[in-house]
């Protein structure tokens, strides 16, 4: 399994979390979601079903933008 890491903002209340969140689960190959608003963060794990452009697209159509992405922690 990938893991890529997101510092993004928009996290504004519980309800874009929830979309956020929901949103995410819905992309094939995304196994596991963990978003803390407090730091305005993401972490994905995927497989090869899904890349990271979708991954991507996805916090974006939500409404939030990606500040920083890191693949190593």
């Amino acid at each position: 399994m990938n893991k890529v890491h997101y510092d993004i903002s928009g996290i504004q209340n519980t309800e874009i979390k929830t979309q956020l969140k929901n949103a995410l689960d819905k992309v094939d190959g995304i196994s596991t979601v963990n978003i803390d608003a407090t730091r305005g963060s993401i972490e994905v794990g995927y497989n090869q079903s899904t890349d990271e452009n979708s991954i991507k697209s996805c916090i974006e159509n939500v409404g939030c933008k990606i500040q920083n992405q890191s693949n190593d922690f």
